[in-house]
């Protein structure tokens, strides 16, 4: 493969070749440079007509259209959120030999009992699905139609995308974080080694990789294994509040999760609302969890502190009951 370095004077894609190959290691941590940009000159307009993530597609062909394609960097070079988990889903498939939707709902949906969690929803339970609602600048909710907000989730689709499109409830999500927080095994079924969970929530990215797209929004954070890591506790009052070792993600819709292996504790919070938390949802919530900011105080090293949680959650307006296990 080529890696894209920029356009010449006639808007021709200036390449170079690969300097490493990208590894499994570059797709799980999102340094791998597969391409996704649409504003980037000459390869934007490459990115849109080959339309590699299109839902018509299978990951099979996702992967051939991605790789027909210059990278965007050099692999290990820089964190860009994009195709990467596809591409990690691909490597299910080729590695089991099985469907990627057929072998997540083998191996974990169905150990778990996680029976609400699918790609399609069938019509006796469209009902169901939650509405989405956009939010413009001034505060002004609109209803998205449902045809398009779940357009993805009312059919079956060539594409079973490794980095989207599960819809689930709050109780099977709930379930699956504690497997995460138990070390990878709940209810006396194991999904996954210790170990394995420990390497995930691992920061993966070295001090090298200066330029992170949007992850340093999220706070004093790394990336693990398909986790954002939290490293250092907040220094002000204004980021999200948490955990040194948590580890965590959060979804277009304003969704959120979180393991906090610290304090045995998991969060999740289900939102349908876009653009992405323009109203400071996530650190509300956290602050209800773990208390205001304080530089040395319970807010940050929360054992022990679990009444005054429940008491500040209920004074800000929430009702939350943390798990602990």
């Amino acid at each position: 493969m080529q890696v894209y370095t920029g356009v010449d004077d006639a808007g021709n894609m200036i390449l170079e070749p690969l300097e490493r190959p990208i590894t499994i290691r570059d797709l799980t941590r999102h340094t791998s440079g597969l391409a996704n940009n649409k504003e980037l000159p000459g390869l934007g307009e490459l990115v849109k007509e080959i339309d590699a993530g299109n839902r018509e597609n299978t990951l099979a062909q996702e992967a051939k259209k991605l790789s027909s394609m210059p990278l965007m960097f050099q692999p290990g070079s820089q964190w860009a959120y994009g195709p990467s988990v596809d591409m990690q889903a691909y490597l299910v498939e080729k590695i089991s030999g099985e469907p990627y939707a057929q072998y997540v709902r083998e191996h974990v949906l169905d150990p778990l009992n996680l029976m609400e969690t699918r790609y399609v929803v069938p019509e006796s339970d469209q009902s169901r699905l939650a509405a989405m609602y956009h939010r413009s600048d001034d505060g002004v909710l609109t209803h998205v139609p449902d045809d398009s907000a779940h357009s993805f989730n009312t059919k079956k689709w060539p594409l079973t995308p490794g980095g989207y499109g599960l819809t689930s409830s709050l109780d099977d999500y709930m379930r699956f974080a504690r497997m995460l927080v138990h070390q990878g095994t709940l209810d006396s079924v194991t999904i996954l080694q210790p170990e394995i969970i420990r390497l995930m929530a691992t920061n993966q990215l070295a001090d090298s990789v200066t330029e992170r797209m949007w992850l340093p929004s999220k706070g004093q954070v790394g990336f693990g294994i398909d986790f954002a890591v939290r490293l250092r506790p907040p220094v002000t009052a204004e980021e999200n509040n948490g955990v040194v070792g948590e580890f965590f993600w959060d979804g277009a819709a304003s969704t959120l999760f979180w393991v906090d292996p610290v304090n045995d504790l998991t969060a999740v919070l289900f939102v349908q609302l876009i653009p992405f938390d323009r109203v400071g949802l996530h650190k509300k919530f956290r602050d209800a969890v773990y208390g205001p900011y304080h530089p040395n105080g319970c807010g940050i090293a929360m054992k022990g502190c679990i009444s005054w949680q429940k008491e500040i959650s209920r004074r800000d307006g929430f009702d939350i009951y943390p798990f602990r296990h």
